[in-house]
């Protein structure tokens, strides 16, 4: 009896772990690009509704079927309709192989890591946070100097770490990061003071996001203090850290005689309105507050003699994958060693306003062009010892036993940067803005009024610059540059096209495909005309890069984009539609361009936490400035991204794919930051109707569905209500005739409104509307508003199921369909050549007028209405009629 009991115990065991070994799920096929082995990756993915309930039942595997640990963070979900996952986070270390599977289900329980983080955050008055990887342990304390206080490497691997095994540490002096400004009075050094830390979502075991909230403060009363945050990203098991930081100017930015009042395109009040008139002060183009340098320092422990070295890269800077060359230096003579970038000048331009008036001749209105002159340069004290185009971005000093490597990403694409490694103070200095570079000033290259204004708006610009920090023992310099380019030239996960688009979070949208080449061409060239005009203008520079010009006229590009009408999200919808790591780069370049540059961020009061026991605290907070008014309002496209401001020209949707895809915190936190504007309303009326409540509604639905507060709901419910209530006064139309180009705005914002709430009556209103277009097209902007009514035609047949709706939206697509290049952008020699063989094979018809600025070779601000939001759409809706 004991026998047999024994024997069907053991049987029942084998079943068990029989199921185990024989648990599959579903599975989802993961390529990453660009691979590197080791690199830290994290995947951004979207799960259909219902099909995935916890990111507790995903696990990870190799091409091999080997299952490696990874890290799991639930983005977003289905709600309020439905709780399953829509959006999660999976993070991993990379192996050799480039293939995954991503399996899921609810019989699926995932490894867990061997390696952790070990953390304490301790938000005293006097405390910080300590951060142990294993190999790695740092601090950084509240009262500390603004960065890393003390970092020691386990160099011995005995699993403590001793005073001998200290390799960084504080330079002192509130200088661990800096942003110094330069005034008539010289400059005045900042010093760095850290508020709070915060750990963000996604932060577990195998990775830790510390967001870290500081101010630069100054000696002189004149400087107004500056807020600085770092996002710090470590891993287990791992000796390096990822380093996000974001400055802010708060400098006055000229010397124009400043009155009090608000410009009327922002205004609100009617009592006190600025005059535009005021060509006549000098003032606005004589710098005032100028940026003199910024940047991160860490003094190394290492031996005097150490051994630096500093990649270049050989030929033209326009070469992403030329040759490396290294520079050796021994620094036995305490000479200061430095790793200057450089590039063009700014470009003063004629105002887009003076040339249409002028009839875009090229006579008086040539702008100042000069050659694009890239220049990176090693200096051993005062004698330069190599020249190049180009710097590869980093930095490596050691002695015999130990080393610290630094690495800037973007380092030419954002110009000026610059690595200093001083042996006399022992400082290792990343320099966003380098000091030898000059000052960054703000003021206008001329007193001629541009967006409509004459404004300087520098005030409240941010920039966010990435940072690799590696400590190690003394490896070869081929590991360093590895390590380097996790960040510099990091991997992209993603998962197919299919994918993406069958999980509906953008609604029906098709992949890629080679079915109907006449219309896949229309948008793929235009996002292949930009790329090679911003690699070849180039659209570089610290407060450029990422954003690209609008317009193509007499051989020239004029006015910045500035994100209208969000061409970021642009390139995420085509990253997902097509697994181009091409367009994840442009898409998250052109996210952290505008959501920082396009954005006002200062003055804003700081957020009160109440970490403080003394209830003193809330009193001596509520007593600090009020924020102003416009914080989170856009910056209109103009010769210069802080000419101008608008009561509607801020995009937050791909901020928010951003967050989701390639898991930037920095997004999330400044949409937030536009939709709190929102609910101020302080322009009355005047915020609820028109262009500035379609493109609400867009941004709140999305800032309603990434967060699920309250707060956005009711206002996003509040504004919906107002856009049906103005339909049934306007026939049908959802939109004024005025803003005929908006049915994009309109037509996603809704959708996806509908779509999270299933509200029956936002459903009718867009069925209403499609038939309005279908019968009343709007012409007011010519073929922005003609073609931009494609999408609403394609929702009326999804909505109808009436193929009438789809035959028009066909009919007017006939405009867009274009043939074969010639041949590829990357064999076009100059935009000329390039440009008349766009317009060669184009089918578009040209404007009235006296420009054409939805022509195929345009930039893609026009774009957004008559292509990009509309073919993908199309294109699912042929699939559906199975039409060839």
């Amino acid at each position: 009896m004991r026998l047999t009991i024994i024997t069907l115990l053991g049987i029942l065991l084998l079943n068990s772990c029989s199921d185990k070994e024989v648990a599959i799920g579903k599975q989802i096929n993961i390529t990453v690009e660009n691979n590197k082995v080791g690199a830290p990756v994290t995947l951004g993915i979207p799960f259909p509704k219902g099909e995935l309930k916890s990111v507790d039942h995903l696990r990870l595997l190799t091409s091999d079927g080997v299952e490696i640990p990874c890290q799991t963070t639930e983005v977003a979900n289905w709600g309020p309709l439905d709780d399953s996952i829509k959006w999660a986070w999976v993070f991993f270390f990379s192996e050799e192989g480039t293939e995954y599977t991503l399996e899921y289900g609810d019989n699926i329980i995932p490894i867990r890591s061997k390696e952790k983080i070990v953390s304490t955050n301790n938000m005293r008055p006097q405390g910080g946070i300590d951060v142990n990887t294993g190999p790695l342990s740092f601090a950084i304390h509240k009262m500390g100097n603004g960065f890393l206080d003390e970092v020691f490497l386990d160099s011995n691997g005995n699993g403590e770490f001793e005073e001998t095994e200290l390799i960084g540490s504080s330079q002192g002096e509130n200088r661990g990061s800096f942003l110094d400004i330069l005034d008539d009075a010289g400059i005045d050094k900042s010093k760095a003071v850290i508020h709070e830390v915060f750990r963000e979502k996604g932060s577990g075991p195998m990775h830790n996001i510390f967001r870290i909230e500081g101010t630069y403060t100054y000696s002189r009363k004149d400087n107004n203090i500056s807020p600085f945050t770092m996002w710090l990203h470590v891993y287990a098991g791992k000796s390096y850290v990822k380093v996000l930081h974001t400055l802010t100017y708060t400098g006055i930015p000229d010397k124009h005689k400043i009155v009090e009042g608000e410009h009327y395109n922002i205004a609100t009040q009617d009592e006190n309105i600025l005059s535009e008139d005021t060509v006549e002060d000098i003032g606005w183009t004589q710098p005032n507050d100028e940026i003199a340098a910024s940047g991160i320092q860490l003094k190394y422990h290492l031996s005097d003699n150490v051994n630096i070295s500093i990649p270049m890269m050989e030929g033209s800077w326009q070469d992403d994958d030329a040759k490396l060359s290294f520079q050796e230096i021994k620094s036995n003579d305490n000479n200061v060693v430095r790793l200057l970038q450089q590039g063009p000048e700014r470009v003063k331009s004629t105002s887009l306003r003076s040339l249409y008036v002028n009839g875009f001749k090229k006579d008086g209105n040539e702008e100042e062009k000069k050659d694009f002159n890239f220049e990176a340069t090693i200096s051993d004290g005062d004698e330069n010892i190599a020249k190049s185009q180009r710097a590869k971005g980093w930095i490596n000093i050691a002695d015999t036993k130990r080393g610290v490597g630094v690495g800037i990403k973007n380092f030419l694409k954002e110009y000026p940067k610059g690595v200093q490694v001083d042996p006399i103070t022992k400082s290792l200095t990343g320099s966003i803005w380098p000091l030898e570079n000059g000052p960054m000033n703000f003021a206008r290259h001329n007193t001629e009024p541009d967006g409509g204004m004459l404004a300087n708006f520098a005030q409240g610009i941010t920039k966010t610059t990435e940072f690799i920090y590696y400590f190690h023992d003394n490896v070869d310099t081929d590991e360093v540059g590895q390590k380097m380019d996790y960040v510099l030239d990091s991997p992209v996960a993603h998962a197919t096209p299919e994918w993406y688009t069958n999980s509906k979070v953008y609604g029906n949208m098709a992949p890629k495909s080679t079915k109907h080449p006449e219309f896949e061409n229309a948008l793929q060239y235009r996002y292949d005309w930009w790329a090679y005009n911003q690699k070849h203008e180039p659209w570089y520079g610290m407060f450029n890069y990422g954003d690209g010009k609008s317009y193509f006229f007499n051989d020239r590009w004029v006015q910045w984009t500035n994100n209208e009408p969000t061409v970021d999200f642009m390139f995420w919808t085509n990253f997902m539609r097509t697994g181009d790591p091409k367009y994840f780069n442009l898409a998250q370049s052109m996210s952290r361009h505008t959501m920082d540059v396009d954005n006002v961020h200062w003055p804003k009061k700081r957020t009160y936490y109440g970490e403080i026991n003394d209830a003193i605290d809330f009193w001596n907070f509520q007593k600090e400035p009020e924020s102003t008014p416009y914080l989170g309002i856009g910056r209109r496209h103009a010769n210069e991204h802080w000419y101008a401001l608008l009561s509607a020209h801020v995009w937050i949707q791909g901020w928010i794919a951003s967050y989701y895809i390639s898991a930037d915190h920095r997004a999330l936190e400044v949409a937030k930051m536009t939709g709190d504007t929102y609910l101020n309303r302080i322009w009355g009326d005047h915020d609820l109707r028109g262009r500035r409540l379609y493109l609400s509604v867009l941004n709140l639905v999305e800032l309603y569905d990434a967060t699920k507060l309250d707060k956005y709901k009711k206002e996003l419910d509040e504004r919906v209500s107002l856009m049906l209530e103005f339909q049934e006064r306007q026939g049908g139309n959802l939109l004024l005739d005025r803003y005929g180009y908006s049915q994009t705005y309109v037509a996603q914002g809704l959708y996806k409104y509908q779509q999270i709430t299933g509200d029956e009556k936002v459903r009718k209103a867009l069925l209403e509307h499609a038939r309005w277009v279908r019968d009343v097209p709007p012409l007011n902007h010519e073929m922005e508003s003609y073609l931009a009514t494609i999408y609403p035609l394609v929702l009326g047949y999804e909505i109808s199921g009436e193929k009438g709706y789809l035959d028009e939206a066909l009919a007017r697509a006939e405009y867009l369909k274009i043939g074969e290049l010639k041949k590829s952008s990357d064999e076009y020699d100059n935009t000329k050549e390039y440009s008349a063989d766009l317009l060669e094979i184009s089918n578009l018809p040209n404007s009235k007028k006296k420009f054409t600025n939805w022509q195929t070779n345009q930039g893609l601000r026009v774009f957004g209405w008559t292509h990009a939001y509309n073919i993908p759409y199309l294109l699912y809706a042929m699939e559906q009629e199975n039409m060839e």
